[in-house]
């Protein structure tokens, strides 16, 4: 069980770096742009939406893992998402993006405490 309170307390920081550092590094300076697609009104809210949608589900994630009489089988697929997101971030980034270590170990910890 700890190993599982440890996942979900890695989700949920996760959770909240991605929403506040994303929304100051990444978001803002996105969301000031007037070309491309983020000229339209439209592609800017749902942009905005959707990155913070994601840490929502995130959160969901972490109070999955510790929620009493989850099935393991749930816990088993979300430690695997969780793992696979991270390693393939590592790949995809050449292990540059900050999130990639987080995120793998919110998905192993979560299987370790599946086990």
């Amino acid at each position: 069980m700890t190993w599982l309170w440890l996942s979900a307390a890695f989700m949920a920081t996760t959770a909240l770096m991605h929403s506040l550092l994303g929304e100051k590094r990444l978001v803002q300076p996105l969301l000031t742009l007037d070309q491309g697609i983020m000229g339209v009104e439209l592609a800017r809210k749902v942009f905005h939406f959707a990155w913070h949608a994601m840490s929502v589900l995130m959160l969901v994630s972490a109070a999955l893992v510790v929620w009493p009489g989850t099935p393991r089988e749930l816990i088993l697929l979300t430690g695997c998402a969780w793992t696979g997101v991270g390693l393939f971030d590592a790949i995809y980034t050449r292990g540059r993006h900050i999130g990639w270590p987080a995120l793998t170990a919110s998905g192993v910890f979560a299987l370790l405490g599946a086990a």
